[in-house]
């Protein structure tokens, strides 16, 4: 009972593409570590990121400031059917 339960608990889930699936399986046989991909993170613009920042603080408020109460209530209804829906 106790070789399943380790069995178990060391097997990886497979990959869904048959390259990567058939490296995996040559990588157990041989007893390698599999390598890890390195992901690409691009540098993102300060400048922008800030700018971003500072539309996203005002948006919704200035948004809502420019709805009348008849459209508050209608988005407030729809959020509410779309909330309940499920």
């Amino acid at each position: 009972m106790l070789e399943r339960l380790c069995y178990a608990a060391s097997m990886k889930k497979r990959p869904r593409d048959i390259s990567q699936l058939a490296k995996m399986i040559v990588d157990e046989a041989t007893s390698e570590e599999p390598a890890t991909t390195p992901t690409y993170q691009p540098e993102k613009n300060k400048a922008a990121q800030e700018l971003g920042r500072l539309g996203g603080l005002k948006g919704g408020k200035a948004r809502a400031d420019k709805l009348t109460p008849e459209q508050r209530s209608e988005i407030a209804k729809k959020a509410a059917k779309a909330r309940w829906k499920k």
